[in-house]
């Protein structure tokens, strides 16, 4: 609450104190969100003050606009801003681009790098719906959305996987989901359900909810071990990656928290808590560069990593995810 970032601010009252956003206190946060110095730094080479040798792609990793409205729809940026109307018509340019409405038969690997769409192989639609899913997401979230949103939709129906959810692996053998694929369309096809009262999105989004449910957030269906060793680090932000600290708040986000296949990523998530109340940022997956193109650069910093430190952006996140959850004592 004493955050010198309003953006850590607007985490803790909203997801934490559950403060109304549509109050004109949290409507006035969000307005401080909007000024900050941090905003402006994600904005500053997007919005038509590049520098020549600056300027970004729209999924440039991670300083292009798919990145910065990402960021934007997680910190508490206003809705509405018509200022980040072109940025939305690049990212929209982009993902409903002609060639993601054509597909092709795949037998190998090798050939689905061969044609131009989206390869099929034994059934599957190897597509990065993530790319799709989290653009669905975060332009409802800025308020910004239009109708190019339901064609989003479609296609993330159209390529949803039998067992709910999404995965670009080219390997023929592939037949599970993939959680990092499969995390941002459940998200968006949740909130363009809710918005647009669309029933076939809200039950997309419900099979994929099983995708992570069944694996306890973290763990194989076959034996319980950790599906990977990073799913069980804390990160912030995850871009397109995924961690235990991700999948919860993405349960409370779609009101399955409170589901007992949770419990597990609930008790690792408590045990991380440092002595002093927080939560560390273990691992990352940026470094810092405001003013060159750099792959796997942001804008911005977001508190580093330590294993003893508290990270204000984890640390509010996590407190947000066990006041949803019920477990957040006073």
């Amino acid at each position: 609450m004493e955050s010198e970032d309003p953006s850590v601010r607007w985490k803790v009252r909203g997801g934490v104190l559950n403060e109304d956003p549509s109050s004109r206190e949290m409507v006035a946060l969000a307005d401080e969100v909007r000024r900050s110095a941090r905003v402006r730094t994600l904005l500053s080479r997007l919005l038509g003050f590049e520098r020549a040798g600056t300027v970004r792609g729209v999924y440039d990793k991670w300083q292009g606009a798919h990145w910065v409205l990402a960021a934007l729809a997680d910190i508490g940026y206003p809705q509405g801003d018509k200022k980040l109307i072109p940025l939305r018509d690049e990212v929209l340019d982009r993902w409903l681009a002609p060639k993601f409405f054509q597909e092709f038969e795949a037998r190998r690997e090798a050939d689905a790098y061969k044609g131009d769409g989206v390869p099929v192989m034994r059934g599957r639609y190897r597509r990065c719906a993530s790319q799709q899913g989290n653009a669905l997401y975060f332009l409802a979230r800025l308020g910004i959305e239009d109708g190019r949103s339901a064609r989003l939709v479609e296609r993330l129906l159209h390529w949803q996987w039998p067992d709910g959810g999404w995965n670009c692996d080219k390997n023929p053998e592939a037949d599970s989901s993939s959680f990092m694929e499969s995390y941002f369309p459940m998200l968006g096809l949740d909130l363009y359900g809710r918005d647009h009262n669309d029933r076939a999105a809200a039950r997309a989004s419900e099979r994929a909810r099983e995708v992570f449910l069944s694996r306890r957030l973290f763990k194989r269906i076959s034996d319980g071990r950790v599906i990977r060793s990073e799913f069980v680090a804390l990160h912030y932000p995850l871009y397109w990656h995924y961690d235990v600290l991700g999948g919860l708040k993405a349960m409370a986000f779609v009101g399955a928290i409170r589901d007992p296949r949770c419990s597990d990523a609930l008790d690792l998530l408590e045990r991380k808590r440092l002595p002093d109340g927080g939560w560390p940022a273990e691992r990352r997956y940026y470094k810092v560069n405001a003013n060159g193109v750099e792959l796997g650069a942001d804008y911005v910093d977001w508190g580093g990593t330590s294993r003893r430190r508290m990270n204000e952006w984890v640390t509010a996140d996590a407190l947000s995810v066990l006041a949803a959850s019920g477990r957040l004592k006073a």
